[in-house]
């Protein structure tokens, strides 16, 4: 990278550090700055408060954009996939080898998960309408979440329609400001605004560090009433696990509720995919919270929540995310039911999805390359250590070998961490993985000579 360019890159990441939301008005009297905006109706009011485009959030992402195209980068999201996303798809009208579609086991497109959505439109319609509670509930709503207890072989669940609400509604209706939420720093931004919903005190643990959050019980959990430690079954940025047992032993001699979410591990993990209960072959009934995702593995779209019948009968009739929401349509619940049934006929999925998962690991080190805490189960960074390179390879690797994979950048990960984030799914192959290290290695070279 040029001098040019590097400058660029740190003048941009300084401008991102120091952007906030103005309090005062510039060149503002004592007096006009003592008073709130609009209490003189007779006083303008000044057009960062009027106006979107003058919004913080708007003038970050246009000073990114506008960096992005003096360093000849290209946005490099929202690209469109015209047809299934699986470990091929489409874009520009372009196949292409896919490394982001979440598609774990292949179920989103496959022709018997279609009919069963096609099943329930025909039979209850495209929308329930309404929320659950009053005129929106369907048999296969039921059927859904009691498909989803028995593979966690707990009471009960509750599916919610957006896996996002799922979090959010459930931290923010469970805890309360008299409350403590401890949380994986690498958390999902759901649990973070959930945490805040709630009013709760919230702290952070290093990552994956049992030994960090022991310290902050035995610190603080006299404190408050209710505490919740919150971690994930697989994190979508390192493609690592938590040491689920010791997280199990800390909650219980301090008196606290876990929480883990299943976002990317179940499908993934254990022998069945059947999540990190199964991995660890614990009693899934010593985790009090199982929350989880049905776009993934389970190719609908919702998010759900399982546990004991008290735990769901408090969110089925309070949670406000469930309670007020709309229910899921038909045919979103129909496919995710069917692929609970499947993954029980068909564990071979899973076991191929572990065996190109761990080739693509073994593969990528061999060629030097940074792969992180990864264990080799559907999600492998590979860490540049830049977010103008990590954008540059996304686009070249796009553009000219067909080859899609998503760039992390600044600042959803530190800089020194932008990377390339790779999800496995079971039907690549490893002439998938050989053609895409080789074009990754060539143009990591190309960058560092």
């Amino acid at each position: 990278m040029t001098a040019k360019r590097s400058d660029l890159k740190r003048q941009l990441l300084e401008q991102a550090r120091k952007r906030t939301t103005p309090r005062t008005m510039p060149h503002a009297t004592a007096n006009a700055a003592s008073s709130s905006p609009g209490n003189d109706s007779t006083s303008p009011v000044p057009e960062r408060f009027t106006r979107f485009d003058a919004h913080p959030g708007y003038q970050q992402l246009a000073m990114l954009r506008q960096g992005a195209e003096q360093l000849g980068l290209k946005d490099p999201f929202f690209k469109v996939h015209e047809g299934i996303a699986g470990a091929t798809s489409v874009i520009q009208g372009q196949p292409c080898i896919n490394f982001a579609s979440y598609n774990y086991l292949g179920y989103s497109g496959d022709p018997r998960v279609n009919q069963a959505a096609c099943e329930a439109v025909t039979r209850y319609g495209s929308s329930v309408s309404a929320s659950r509670v009053v005129s929106g509930e369907r048999p296969i709503h039921r059927e859904l979440e009691h498909a989803i207890a028995k593979a966690y072989q707990v009471d009960d669940a509750v599916a919610f329609v957006s896996g996002h609400a799922t979090n959010v509604s459930t931290l923010g209706y469970l805890l309360g400001p008299k409350d403590l939420v401890l949380h994986d720093e690498y958390i999902h931004n759901s649990s973070l605004v959930g945490a805040q919903l709630s009013g709760a005190k919230r702290m952070s643990f290093s990552h994956n560090d049992p030994d960090a959050l022991d310290t902050l019980l035995s610190r603080h959990r006299h404190q408050f009433e209710r505490v919740i430690v919150v971690i994930e079954g697989l994190y979508s940025m390192d493609g690592d696990i938590p040491d689920l047992p010791r997280f199990i032993e800390l909650k219980k001699r301090h008196q606290v509720w876990l929480m883990v979410d299943e976002a990317h591990s179940f499908g993934v993990m254990g022998h069945n995919g059947l999540g990190l209960h199964e991995y660890f072959a614990i009693d899934p009934r010593d985790v009090d919270i199982w929350m989880g995702t049905m776009s993934k593995t389970l190719s609908g779209c919702g998010g759900y929540i399982a546990g004991t019948k008290a735990l769901v009968e408090t969110l089925r009739y309070f949670a406000p995310g469930f309670l007020y929401s709309v229910g899921m349509p038909a045919q979103v619940a129909a496919p995710s039911l069917k692929v609970l049934a499947l993954m029980q006929q068909e564990p071979e999925r899973v076991e191929k999805l572990h065996s190109i998962s761990r080739y693509f690991l073994q593969q990528a080190k061999k060629h030097g390359m940074d792969t992180g805490h990864s264990i080799g189960a559907a999600v492998v960074p590979i860490i540049v250590g830049s977010s103008p390179l990590a954008a540059h390879l996304s686009h070249t690797l796009l553009e000219q070998h067909h080859i899609n994979v998503q760039p992390i950048l600044y600042p959803a990960v530190p800089e020194k961490s932008a990377r390339l984030r790779f999800f496995l799914a079971y039907d690549h192959t490893q002439a998938h993985i050989d053609q895409t290290l080789e074009a990754l290695a060539t143009l990591l070279a190309q960058a560092q000579s």
